[in-house]
């Protein structure tokens, strides 16, 4: 594609620059150019992309789209040769060169964004499984996964929406496979860094807007800010012959009336409130399942999941609302989508080798989360609760401490390790935490204890139970690393589950990968 097609697509562009060159690429990592790219130097939290020109000109970069001036970069950085484009946004910039450079996939597509604080996972998931039980070919793209017909691909270390150019891709693969639909998956993050910019949505569902990301965000304010950006691209996305944009939102959450006072189009509300337009009503949850009715003023009609929980009868009514009110699914098709979803990895997932008492791996690493999940535990089990999490470093501090209190008030053992420590000391978040458990008057090393390895931890809590008790682990989940430093470790939550659960029944364990903690010990008992 030539260079001057792909900048007719960005607004703001400016380059003094009349040589066209063709573009092979769209890219925005140094590291990854090839010859022919098209290099974005985006402005990171941690990295000024500027400071890579020079090494993304010397593996083959022919045009360079950048927020500086050219005369702010540095004699030689640039070549002459080379054409400079000037934009008031780098993120901005990059997400319509990448739609352009694969054509715009998302206009053909009836794309569907579903974002929140909890939950997003599940209900992306829901919504893409009662399309799938309905008829329609549609694909997938999570924080877990993209799935593309049968071709599920892996989508990053940890939990965020894809770059742009990888959801550019992906949705240009959808299309060139014959799906019509697309399901998107949408974090704050990539709402603020413009990563989903021309993905042109015609439905928007969230799930909550609770305490999260105030490390980045900033403030309550901005986050919710942030996440409100899906539905403001409703009202401007490219319009499609024959579908209606509308939002779904959520009448019991704190953000409906801030996100329905911004609607540019229809929205349509679900909750246990009466007056939402979907209702969940005679709710009963079991410790192997969850049934409820969905009701509206015209019809009702029986839902039975094998997700379990209250907070889930909400992701459910979630996706209910956009199947039903955003797609004119049919209920047959909505019930046998939900009740064909069997489980979602690391969401209140079971590991279950015949041991006597609960193991289950949970995503939960937020105080609305973890609360949830605590109290539908409680539900499961007349044992105790034990529970074993951290909270990540350089992120949201304040939520460290109120995590502390709610394990401490809902769990009758509390561990407290590492998670993704990055280059905070381990020892000072785990404190934090601590803090919380004692104000909620936890005794260390009677009701919570410190234990800095993951590993370790795991086996530690599962060496606590007994008949009938509940270990659940929280925070990593599905994540396939943990970061230490800078460094990336494997690591999988749900097999370091498996082998302590192996552990007490005296069977083989399969083999955890070690991280730089392990031998630290259960600090309280040293």
């Amino acid at each position: 594609m030539k260079l001057s097609e792909l900048l007719a697509s960005v607004p703001d562009a400016t380059t003094a620059d009349s040589t066209d060159r063709d573009i092979t690429s769209v890219i925005e990592g140094s590291q990854h150019v090839i010859p022919g790219a098209i290099f974005v130097a985006r402005i990171g939290e941690n990295t000024d992309g500027h400071d890579f020109i020079g090494s993304a000109i010397e593996r083959g970069a022919v045009a360079v789209v950048g927020e500086r001036r050219r005369s702010e970069l540095g004699q030689g950085v640039l070549p002459s040769e080379v054409p400079y484009v000037r934009v008031p946004c780098a993120a901005q910039a990059l997400a319509w060169l990448s739609a352009a450079f694969h054509g715009f996939p998302a206009h053909n597509l009836v794309m569907v964004g579903v974002t929140g604080t909890d939950g997003k996972t599940t209900t992306s998931n829901l919504i893409h499984n009662i399309m799938a039980a309905a008829g329609i070919n549609a694909g997938l793209i999570s924080t877990v996964n993209a799935v593309i017909g049968d071709e599920v691909l892996d989508t990053g270390f940890h939990v965020t929406t894809p770059d742009a150019p990888a959801i550019q891709g992906y949705l240009a693969r959808m299309l060139a496979s014959g799906i019509t639909h697309c399901v998107l998956e949408t974090t704050s993050h990539a709402l603020a860094q413009h990563r989903v910019e021309a993905c042109d949505f015609d439905l928007a569902v969230v799930t909550n807007i609770t305490h999260e990301h105030l490390d980045y965000h900033g403030s309550s304010d901005a986050y919710l800010a942030a996440k409100s950006r899906l539905f403001e691209h409703l009202a401007t996305s490219f319009p499609k012959r024959g579908i209606q944009k509308m939002a779904l939102l959520n009448r019991d959450d704190d953000s409906y009336h801030f996100l329905r006072d911004l609607l540019g189009v229809l929205y349509s509300s679900y909750g246990k409130n009466p007056t939402s337009d979907l209702r969940a009503e005679d709710i009963e949850c079991t410790s192997v399942t969850t049934r409820f009715t969905a009701s509206t003023n015209r019809l009702s009609f029986p839902v039975e999941t094998s997700l379990i929980g209250d907070f889930n009868v909400m992701n459910c009514l979630a996706a209910i609302a956009c199947a039903l009110h955003g797609m004119d699914i049919d209920p047959e098709a909505i019930q046998r989508g939900i009740s064909g979803m069997s489980s979602i990895p690391g969401r209140m997932e079971r590991i279950d080798l015949g041991q006597d008492f609960t193991a289950i791996v949970d995503f939960a690493h937020t105080p609305n989360s973890l609360r949830s999940a605590l109290e539908t535990v409680r539900h499961l089990t007349d044992g105790r609760v034990i529970v074993v999490f951290g909270s990540a470093g350089l992120r949201d501090v304040a939520k460290r401490s109120w995590m502390g209190e709610i394990a401490a008030e809902l769990a009758d053992y509390t561990v407290i390790t590492a998670e993704d420590p990055r280059t905070e000391p381990l020892h000072e978040i785990m404190e934090e935490t601590v803090v919380g458990c004692i104000r909620a008057g936890a005794v260390e090393g009677e009701e919570f204890w410190r234990v800095p390895d993951r590993n370790e931890a795991i086996h530690f809590a599962a060496s606590l139970a007994t008949s009938g008790d509940v270990v659940m682990l929280c925070g990593k989940a599905h994540e396939k690393s943990m970061c230490f430093g800078d460094i990336e470790y494997p690591w999988d939550d749900r097999l370091a589950m498996r082998a302590a659960v192996a552990r007490q029944l005296g069977q083989p364990e399969p083999i955890v990968p070690e991280l730089p903690t392990a031998g630290k010990g259960v600090l309280a008992l040293s």
